[in-house]
């Protein structure tokens, strides 16, 4: 599975650790996903989703199924995974 927030789109970013002497080595930043099940009541049940912090406060804000609009994505498309 990759590192990728499947609401916003986050993925890791590359970027360079620079020492002191301004030695540079390849780093990762990977973005802050958590995986959740989130109750939608338009559904009726449950929608397991692995989400960035950032998206996870706006579902709470917002609710699941405006917050996927908002983004362009069709909620319907996570109805089958539940549980």
């Amino acid at each position: 599975m990759s590192r990728t927030c499947e609401l916003t789109g986050k993925r890791p970013m590359v970027g360079n650790r620079v020492s002191h002497a301004n030695n540079k080595t390849k780093m990762r930043q990977l973005p802050n996903l958590q995986s959740k099940r989130i109750w939608v009541p338009e559904f009726a049940s449950f929608v397991r989703v692995r989400l960035s912090t950032r998206a996870l406060r706006s579902v709470a804000k917002l609710g699941f199924v405006p917050y996927c609009r908002k983004v362009g994505i069709d909620p319907a498309t996570f109805r089958s995974r539940g549980a």
